[in-house]
């Protein structure tokens, strides 16, 4: 097993690797995570200790967990312990952890969501939705389509969209969402 000090000292080629991956800068990540330039510079390097207030911003930064920082050992547990996130009566349970790029999320839509009218709203980007459960209404445009359990849609999200669940009970859908309008590609093998 290695020693503490070979576990520290594998720290900061591991936190320059996260960074130069994400091809964020320095400065980008001393923004984000409060800490100096200098200390990040020294701590990428090996010339200062990580400490778990320097390490705990850091993995939040990158998104990753904090035994991915210092190569903590396996645990035998192979579950993913995402947290849920509620916002607006919907659930929302991340499947990725990287920032920027595609961003994988399981929905969880409660009946009646969002209520009210039909409010289409546009931003930069690209959908795919798949209908795990329950049954989604989606309007594109002037479009108006109803996705049932094992249905898929792609659009992209400059074209004025909303999407709700009529009911009966809660819809289960898994997104991909491409902040920067990258389409999903799906290959299959030829025979």
């Amino acid at each position: 097993m290695d020693s503490f000090d070979e576990v520290l000292d594998a720290v900061g080629p591991r936190l320059r690797r996260l960074r130069t991956e994400r091809k964020t800068t320095l400065a980008q990540l001393s923004e984000s995570t409060g800490i100096s330039v200098s200390t990040l510079s020294r701590l990428e390097s090996g010339q200062r200790r990580p400490t778990l207030e320097l390490l705990l911003p850091l993995a939040r930064a990158h998104q990753v967990q904090l035994d991915e920082l210092v190569d903590a050992p396996p645990t035998g547990d192979p579950r993913i312990h995402a947290k849920p996130i509620k916002h607006h009566g919907v659930v929302h349970i991340p499947l990725s952890r990287r920032p920027g790029g595609l961003q994988a999320f399981k929905q969880i839509l409660p009946e009646g969501y969002p209520g009210g009218d039909v409010n289409q709203k546009t931003h930069e980007g690209y959908d795919w939705m798949y209908v795990l459960s329950g049954q989604l209404r989606l309007v594109l445009g002037d479009q108006d389509f109803m996705l049932k359990e094992g249905e898929v849609a792609e659009f992209d999200t400059r074209v004025p969209h909303w999407f709700g669940n009529p009911g009966p009970g809660a819809a289960e859908v898994l997104c991909l969402y491409g902040p920067q309008g990258e389409r999903m590609h799906v290959r299959a093998r030829t025979r």
